[in-house]
């Protein structure tokens, strides 16, 4: 979603192999968000206890991490060809995502032209400003990137703080902008819903730059690293949330599982990172040996990341309002008015059953649109402008 696909020179090794595995993860964890934005439209909201709607969202956890993650990736990998035009690249694909998000995305998840009243900063809003500070950091060496980000992640708390330190008369215009980047618990701006800030999501990005010489290593010891590396993550979010959780139980009435796995997401703290990322790293060796029809599915939709994001919402959306309108006798677009943000009241909310099944519906004819935009890319090279989407 906010990356490319990138053909690495054939002298740096397999690479072709390499990022057929980028692509494969990328287009299995696009084809989970879909889950979650049908789940939007049909009204069933995040959180819910039962064991289905529990897993439903919280498989869903697993794409935004991935998508900031391979987009640092992607960034280092196209720096191998491309090293004195990454930083222009970065810098132009950013601001790209930044207007998609405030115009077209935004009239694609509400279908209305009321942006004076509702604007949203959600995951392509974050992923183009995290490209646009990207720009500045590739100049340093991935090590930097990997410490620097690491640090953003497992001191972020420290950034809430940030404008209490500045004189009162500062704080209200100073909140105002610092709110874009992290959370400071002051009232929110009129109009304009943050969904995702900044910080740590770039953090993330950079540790995904960082990582990127990795995947340039030989294959076996590229393996080695991968499931070290996944290991360990995961084994340490375990260990870790168990710990925390023995120390200060939760008394809500869920399964501990639940407690356990339910991190915090907005913005996302440590364990939710390792919770998601690890077993992404881990499953990259199993990813490059992936073949068959179901796999060259998912290679298709990581090909073309963004031309997927924004094909499915207004797709996603239209469906809703067709099965609205099957259900009701109206297709109830105000409820939709300010997607992703929606309240649907309990009675015409839609079952799991039914989620379900316009999603499958929805992937079907996603993976026709993608293919078609696929080949017009593939014959076209002439036009510089695809490479951007």
């Amino acid at each position: 979603m906010g990356t490319t696909h990138l053909h690495i020179d054939t002298r740096l090794g397999s690479s072709r192999e390499r990022i057929s595995s980028v692509d494969l993860l990328r287009g299995c964890v696009m084809v989970l968000m879909a889950i979650d934005h049908v789940r939007v439209y049909s009204g069933i909201p995040a959180g819910r206890s039962t064991a289905p709607y529990f897993f439903t969202r919280w498989v869903t956890h697993f794409c935004v991490p991935t998508f900031v993650f391979f987009a640092g990736v992607s960034a280092f990998l196209y720096g191998q060809k491309n090293s004195q035009k990454l930083p222009a690249y970065l810098l132009t694909r950013g601001l790209l995502l930044v207007v998609l998000e405030l115009t077209v995305l935004r009239f694609f998840w509400t279908f209305n032209f009321h942006y004076s009243d509702f604007i949203l900063a959600g995951v392509i809003w974050m992923l183009g400003w995290c490209m646009i500070l990207l720009s500045f950091c590739v100049r340093f060496p991935p090590t930097i990137n990997a410490a620097a980000g690491v640090i953003l992640i497992l001191f972020q708390q420290v950034f809430k703080s940030v404008p209490s330190l500045l004189p009162a008369s500062w704080q209200p215009s100073f909140d105002w902008f610092w709110a874009f980047l992290y959370p400071t618990g002051h009232e929110g701006h009129a109009g304009i819903s943050i969904l995702y800030v900044l910080i740590p999501w770039i953090g993330v990005m950079m540790i995904g730059f960082a990582f990127g010489p990795l995947l340039l290593l030989e294959s076996a010891k590229r393996k080695k690293l991968c499931l070290w590396i996944g290991s360990l993550a995961t084994a340490t979010f375990a260990i870790t949330a168990t710990a925390g959780y023995l120390w200060k139980p939760i008394q809500n009435g869920r399964p501990i599982l639940y407690n356990l796995l339910d991190q915090q997401k907005y913005p996302p703290s440590a364990l939710y990172l390792l919770m998601t990322l690890g077993p992404v790293i881990f499953c990259i060796p199993f990813a490059e040996k992936a073949k068959g029809k179901i796999a060259e599915v998912f290679l298709l939709l990581g090909r073309v990341p963004l031309f997927y994001y924004l094909a499915h919402i207004p797709l996603i959306h239209l469906l809703a309002l067709g099965v609205n309108l099957i259900r009701t006798g109206h297709a109830h677009q105000p409820w939709y008015d300010y997607a992703p943000f929606t309240e649907i009241d309990p009675a015409n909310r839609w079952p799991l059953p039914l989620l379900y099944l316009v999603f499958l519906i929805a992937e079907i004819l996603l993976y026709f649109l993608c293919r078609a935009y696929a080949r017009y890319k593939q014959n076209r090279p002439q036009l510089k402008i695809l490479k951007y989407l």
